[in-house]
């Protein structure tokens, strides 16, 4: 029950954080739309946020929870201490290094993610997404030293404040919006500094949650004393096939925004904000059910149960069709609604609308792959089998790019948003197909069964989205918003109506949902 508790800790905290983020969404299209500005910005944002991925939340903290929970229950509190002191230390030295590179090197750093910049139409913007990137630089080490606080404390089982503290980043640049846009010379420099508001605010609260538990890392020692502690040395040694693992993902990430430099300026933004919707269901879906499942799977490696391991499995592939499945429906029926309601005010215009609810029609293609690989790489690291995966998304990660080249020609930014489904379909796919091959895998029986009774619940569901679409123009419900609002309440309420309701009617109950939970 502790481990359900802390599962749901987390993902009630983290449904917050993508509140307020998509609150913080809505502001910025209401207050700068999408156009070359905003680009250059969720350019600028995106190169300190894809170092903090690699470095800090992936590579690092996959190299130095274990380490520090294996030091916590063999060693004394003191060991414990100094080992923590030392991690600090060196990390703050390297990430002030990279951070003072990256500053210098900005503009180099800048044509690498977004070469489409660089013509002379574009020189405004390019020069823009330089100044925001030195600005937001030093936002790698405060979110370095926050992951570092977040691993201290999720080893210590405080994992409320890690789950609360993006809050404060999207909670930072609401703020920075309202109250500095009118004072700048250039409006869109209020959500840069907010990033490094939001940083510091993090870093503040999980450095004073560490002070509570008497864990603040103390910096008298000496950087010669770090660098030589052969446990640090582990660390960094386990770091380095972490950073190719989650490198794969981030390096996507870099060569489609790239890509959307060199498409209609906008295409970034519509790209960043079709995300944001993605990752409503992702996060909630995707993140509660990782949480729950790799520490249940490990514990049935451990124990060598290849029954409650299966069947775990099997459990999780299952939800993920239950719930999964009307996601990516409501997500592709709705797209014009969820769009035009939550970011058609102010300076995004319905051209705007139009593009990013394509972005989130091709996104829906893919959601099943995305939240499938949450319960299917589990699969692998519980067994301790990290390099499969990640071969599997070099692999992937080629076939995307693949796609690219078919599809961005063709649908343009939406062409981005399809080939990053299609790429997680197929990942998801192969790793199915090697945890049978494998016999890690075998699905339990009633499959079959229970595939046809979700037909009529999602083909309910579809009637309910068709009689939506064609009853409401969502764009012109604009001149009423809270009326529009309503709308889509009501629309979001009568689609859950009908799924659960057909659900019931050809025999699923409430305990088809928790039945195979370990």
């Amino acid at each position: 029950m502790g481990l359900m508790r802390s599962a749901a800790t987390i993902s009630g905290l983290t449904l917050f954080s993508r509140v307020t983020g998509m609150l913080r969404d809505v502001l910025i299209a209401s207050v700068y739309g999408a156009g070359p500005l905003t680009d250059a910005f969720w350019v600028a944002f995106r190169i300190p946020n894809l170092l903090r991925r690699l470095f800090a939340e992936g590579a690092f903290s996959q190299a130095f929870v274990p380490i520090l929970g294996e030091i916590r229950q063999r060693d004394s509190h003191e060991h414990l201490r100094r080992l923590l002191d030392r991690v600090a230390l060196l990390l703050f030295v390297i990430l002030c290094a990279v951070t003072l590179v990256g500053m210098v090197g900005a503009g180099w750093v800048v044509t690498a993610m977004a070469s489409g910049m660089r013509t002379a139409a574009r020189a405004d913007e390019f020069h823009e997404a330089i100044w925001m990137t030195r600005l937001m630089f030093p936002y790698i080490i405060c979110m370095s030293l926050v992951a570092f606080a977040s691993g201290v404390l999720n080893t210590f089982s405080r994992f409320a404040i890690p789950a609360f503290t993006p809050v404060l980043l999207n909670l930072s640049m609401i703020g920075a919006s309202l109250l500095l846009t009118k004072h700048l010379q250039q409006p869109i420099h209020a959500l840069a500094i907010g990033v490094l508001i939001g940083g510091v605010l993090q870093l503040l609260v999980q450095w004073a949650a560490l002070g509570r538990l008497g864990l603040l890392p103390r910096y008298g020692q000496g950087l010669r004393a770090a660098w030589q502690d052969p446990i640090v040395h582990r660390i960094m040694r386990q770091m380095l096939p972490a950073i190719l693992g989650v490198s794969v993902a981030q390096l996507s990430l870099l060569i489609n925004t790239n890509i959307a430099t060199w498409l209609t300026p906008g295409s970034v933004t519509w790209l960043s904000f079709a995300d944001r919707l993605m990752e409503f269901p992702t996060a909630l879906l995707g993140v509660a059910l990782g949480t729950v499942l790799l520490p249940s799977l490990s514990a049935a490696h451990a124990s060598d149960d290849h029954r409650a391991y299966n069947a775990l499995l099997d459990w999780g592939l299952r939800l993920v069709l239950l719930l999964g499945l009307p996601a990516a429906l409501g997500m592709a029926m709705l797209s014009d609604g969820l769009v035009a309601t939550l970011f058609n005010y102010g300076a995004f215009s319905a051209t705007d609308v139009a593009q990013t609810r394509l972005a989130v029609t091709a996104y829906a293609a893919g959601l099943l792959g995305l939240l499938a690989i949450k319960i299917l790489a589990p699969g692998f690291y519980a067994k301790q089998d990290i390099r499969t995966p990640v071969r599997i998304a070099i692999a992937v990660l080629i076939f995307t790019q693949l796609m690219n080249l078919a599809l961005v020609p063709w649908l343009a930014h939406a062409g981005l948003a399809l080939s990053i489904g299609l790429g997680a379909s197929v990942n998801a796919l192969v790793l199915v197909v090697l945890l049978r091959r494998r016999q890690l895998y075998t699905p339990l029986p009633g499959w079959p069964r229970f595939t046809l009774k979700l037909l009529p619940a999602l083909a309910a569901l579809g009637a309910v989205l068709y009689w939506a679409n064609l009853q409401l123009d969502w764009i012109a419900l604009g001149t009423h918003p809270a009326q529009r609002v309503a709308w889509l309440m009501g629309v979001l309420v009568a689609c859950i109506l009908a799924y659960f309701s057909t659900l019931f009617l050809f025999g699923f109950r409430p305990k088809d949902f928790t039945r195979r939970q370990a």
